[in-house]
């Protein structure tokens, strides 16, 4: 029975990686969708950005092929594979949710993140390139995609402020968020993961939105800083 965990991975990375073929192409939320319609929020990174997905599905689905086949009762897998797997579950009808609803999309993109960056902090640091670092890039998308959708949310129904100050609180909170898991976990794939997404976020504003550009700009050297210093000082995953 030890290697269910492994199995229930690898059907739900699956399905997971199959869902996007059967459901509706999704770019951000339809002006239906909010009272105060969000066309291309500040938050929103730049659409080359997200070609990323296609580098987690394949990553992914090496990695549970991989844990099934030389992993299948590895009580250290197992640990991470549980909140991987919510993950994926939450995540497979994901696209379809996100078509009807902005505020259950942003509910369950939260419960996706938070699964991943379970996974991450529970991986071993041993079969890095197997497990850790896709799980790494799965979990850092979503950090910053998660705080995408809620800006987006927030806004599209005038909670506190508008687009442009939920932009700043998103990619703030993104970065507390990182930085908090990076300190808990040396990955270096989370981190460049962050900053792949910030980049977008300045292309996509340029000089139009230049304070989330300066912001997205100030976060990457953050990030980079952060990944600098664990890297140096060999910093260990706290016990």
């Amino acid at each position: 029975m030890k290697y269910i965990p492994a199995l229930l991975t690898l059907v739900v990375t699956m399905t997971f990686v199959i869902s996007p073929a059967l459901t509706d192409p999704f770019s951000g939320f339809r002006a239906d969708q909010l009272p105060n319609p969000q066309i291309n929020p500040p938050i929103q990174p730049a659409g080359y950005a997200f070609a990323i997905w296609g580098l987690i599905y394949g990553w992914l689905v090496v990695s549970a092929v991989f844990g099934i086949w030389k992993r299948a009762e590895d009580p250290d897998w197992n640990r991470a594979r549980w909140p991987l797997t919510v993950s994926l579950a939450v995540g497979t009808p994901w696209l379809a949710v996100a078509n009807a609803s902005a505020v259950w999309a942003t509910v369950l993109i939260f419960v996706m993140a938070a699964g991943a960056i379970l996974a991450l902090l529970w991986a071993p640091a041993r079969d890095r390139w197997w497990l850790q670092v896709p799980v790494g890039i799965y979990a850092g998308w979503l950090t910053a995609a998660s705080f995408v959708s809620l800006g987006s949310t927030a806004a599209g129904y005038g909670l506190l402020t508008e687009a442009l100050g939920w932009a700043y609180i998103g990619i703030i909170a993104a970065l507390c968020v990182a930085a908090i898991v990076l300190w808990q976990r040396r990955t270096p794939s989370y981190g460049l993961t962050i900053i792949w997404a910030l980049v977008g976020i300045i292309i996509a504003n340029g000089t139009a939105e230049w304070t989330v550009t300066v912001l997205a700009g100030v976060g990457i050297l953050a990030i980079v800083g952060m990944l600098t210093v664990i890297t140096a000082t060999g910093q260990k995953v706290p016990s």
